[in-house]
């Protein structure tokens, strides 16, 4: 429903609205939607303290249309004071007397004002969300279409089992600015690239999980990414985004093929245990080469030969495939940095990360 100048006008005059670009002053970000509601998208490290759950919402919902707006009202209210009631005397029973949460629900409104009432009450300096949820997910769609080219991106390619994600690691932990696009969105960008027990994000939330990636960059160093087509998984990765990256400069990360198959055995552990897996996996691929070839990489898997399996894979699939996709997107792939792994340690990678650093101060 519109809201009316009045309404318009007193929530201007409310010093405890805030926008998108002021939570960094807030202690705590507080959603107060439902748990599905929350689980399919939200303002990255906030909490979920619901004041109504999914099945009292639902429960709200039928009333309102088999009933009245009084009784679902009235209800609501209810029900909305008990969880309220209920986070005062858990969640937030250690709060300090400064502590500054910032509150938000769907659009802003009642859900959100009702908690941020009873704290600002309480003596806590409570801000809302002008706009709720909906008003962030405006600022990251905007953000991530306008952000990407304010940076100078660096971007890591190399063959599979090449240790790019290695690398990145490395790096972020000598203090670079890193865009891990394939730990924000759980898969590591291939046909086999499920993590064990850690399902996708949804695309909203890994679309807010890359806004506040970038939100933490400074434009005038460089941010390094490994480098991805359009997909990571089940996952799109943002338009300007992927623009941005395909139009960075290069560092090529190169490694010997006995030494990706060892470093793509310890990353694919999960394979090893469970061949059945695999062979799953690997039936996504039939369509690219046939029964007879997918058969034959499920008897070495069923075999345990796993150096063969790596080597052929990589050698008729990863390898091809990873070529042709670095040239036809990457135009400065040529002219960049060349980069030798010469051993899987993490004092290498951590070396590796170093000699990277010079090479693009010095650039």
């Amino acid at each position: 429903m519109k809201k009316t100048y009045h309404q318009r006008a007193a929530e201007l005059q409310d010093s405890t609205l805030v926008t998108v670009t002021q939570l960094a002053g807030f202690d705590e970000v507080i959603d107060v939607r439902s748990e599905a509601e929350y689980a399919q998208d939200h303002i990255p490290g906030a909490i979920n303290c619901p004041v109504l759950s999914d099945e009292e919402r639902a429960r709200v919902g039928t009333i309102y249309k088999q009933a009245s707006a009084f009784d679902a009202r009235k209800i609501g209210a209810a029900l909305v004071s008990r969880n309220v009631a209920r986070h005062l005397e858990t969640r937030f029973a250690d709060r300090p007397r400064g502590w500054r949460p910032l509150v938000y629900c769907w659009r802003g409104g009642g859900r959100s004002g009702a908690l941020a009432h009873v704290l600002q009450q309480i003596g806590w300096r409570a801000g809302r969300l002008d706009g709720g949820y909906q008003a962030f997910r405006r600022a990251v769609i905007a953000d991530l279409h306008e952000h990407p080219s304010r940076f100078k991106w660096r971007v890591i390619c190399g063959l599979t089992g090449s240790g790019k994600s290695r690398l990145l690691r490395a790096l972020a932990q000598r203090g670079a600015q890193v865009l891990d696009l394939e730990a924000l969105a759980a898969h590591r960008g291939s046909v086999l690239g499920n993590l064990p027990g850690e399902p996708q994000p949804p695309q909203k939330m890994f679309e807010s999980r890359v806004w506040a990636g970038l939100r933490k960059f400074d434009p005038a160093q460089p941010v390094l990414v490994e480098a991805e087509s359009k997909k990571i998984g089940g996952l799109r990765v943002p338009e300007a985004l992927i623009a941005a990256m395909w139009n960075g400069e290069c560092i090529r990360l190169e490694a010997a093929a006995g030494l990706r198959v060892r470093m793509l055995r310890q990353e694919y552990q999960h394979f090893v245990s469970d061949p059945a897996l695999l062979g799953v996996q690997l039936d996504c691929l039939t369509a690219l080469y046939g029964h007879q070839r997918i058969g034959a990489w499920k008897a070495l898997a069923a075999a345990r030969l796993w150096d063969a399996l790596v080597r052929e894979l990589l050698e008729n699939h990863y390898d091809p495939a990873y070529t042709r996709s670095t040239l036809k997107h990457y135009p400065h792939y040529a002219h960049g940095m060349r980069l030798e792994v010469t051993a899987d340690s993490d004092a290498a990678f951590e070396q590796l990360a170093e000699q990277c650093l010079k090479k693009i101060q010095g650039a």
